[in-house]
């Protein structure tokens, strides 16, 4: 029977091999493949940290099943939620006996596991030469979407960072710089943030609270572009005639047709498929020509930019609940 369900040619007659398996199809009968893959001491599982929170890791992780499918390979997922840490999301991929960790998330200079397992970091800098490192350019991706504002006739524009990280530090930096090329540098204004959709909500309070709004705002994802457009329509403030918003990704749901936001794109696809080239070819032992791999960015204009209407915002509308 094994070697029938494993396919051995010339060790069973045609008859004796639909016998088997049309025995196997009644009893509900599946192969065992990790046990045969731990006979050889091997897994064929790459680990994947993310945060279960963050939609564009989703849209990564779909192209991640897509990529390892493809070489033969399968995903052990291990999600970060505010109850379970980077420690035990990555105790999961040992137990597992996973061969090589993608890291999503959590944002660190100095990667989980690193030197003792492949590690490829999907999103953020990292100067560990064991690491590999798939990222988009979050400078220019930032000077995008600042000039297309500009473009607009925007001044006031305000950033919503992502708290502490790299990433965030990148895209603080990239919002900075493009500020100041456009002679804009007095009007800098960034505004503590995070991951979130709440995050996003606090942020908007904020700035409702301020007296004022500014024309425009870029946040740090779309996941915070979204609570802040929920507060502000709550509030009774009208995007994009009364505030633009810029996200930053292109995931599923800035794409919705009630969302509809402009964002800073990434190529999960692309960003995918190199993770999973550069985690089996360390596991094969092959040298990558370059260790940091840096994407370009696009632009993508929807519904939440226009032309500021050049008057100060007052806050004469319900605050938002």
């Amino acid at each position: 029977m094994s070697l029938v369900i494993r396919g051995v040619a010339g060790q069973a007659s045609a008859q004796t091999r639909e016998r088997v398996l049309q025995a196997a199809a009644e009893l509900g009968y599946r192969p065992d493949a990790q046990a045969r893959l731990l006979a050889r001491n091997r897994s064929q599982l790459l680990g994947v940290v993310y945060n279960v929170r963050h939609a564009f890791h989703a849209e990564l992780v779909d192209r991640l099943y897509a990529a390892a499918e493809d070489a033969e390979y399968e995903l052990v997922l291990s999600g970060l939620t505010p109850c379970r840490d980077d420690r035990r999301a990555v105790e999961t991929i040992l137990d597992f006996r996973c061969e090589a960790l993608i890291l999503l998330g959590p944002e660190t200079p100095a990667p989980s596991l690193a030197g003792r397992l492949p590690v490829v970091v999907v999103g953020w800098r990292v100067r560990d030469s064991s690491v590999d490192v798939i990222r988009t350019s979050d400078d220019q991706g930032l000077r995008q979407a600042i000039d297309h504002l500009v473009g607009l006739g925007h001044r006031e524009i305000v950033h919503v960072d992502g708290g502490d990280g790299p990433v965030s530090a990148a895209r603080r930096r990239g919002y900075r710089t493009a500020m100041r090329r456009h002679g804009l540098g007095e009007l800098v204004r960034i505004i503590p943030g995070g991951h979130t959709e709440e995050a996003g909500a606090t942020a908007a309070r904020l700035l409702l609270d301020g007296g004022s709004l500014p024309s425009a705002v870029v946040t740090f994802n779309d996941d915070t572009a979204l609570g802040m457009l929920d507060s502000f329509i709550r509030a009774g403030v009208v995007v994009p005639d009364d505030v633009s918003i810029v996200g930053y990704d292109d995931s599923w749901v800035s794409r919705l047709s009630c969302i509809n936001l402009t964002t800073v794109g990434q190529d999960a696809d692309r960003m995918a498929a190199l993770a999973v080239e550069r985690a089996i070819a360390r596991l094969n032992g092959q040298a990558a020509p370059e260790r940091e791999i840096v994407l370009s960015p696009y632009l993508v204009v929807r519904g939440t930019t226009a032309a500021p209407a050049h008057r100060a915002v007052p806050l004469r509308r319900a605050r938002a609940r």
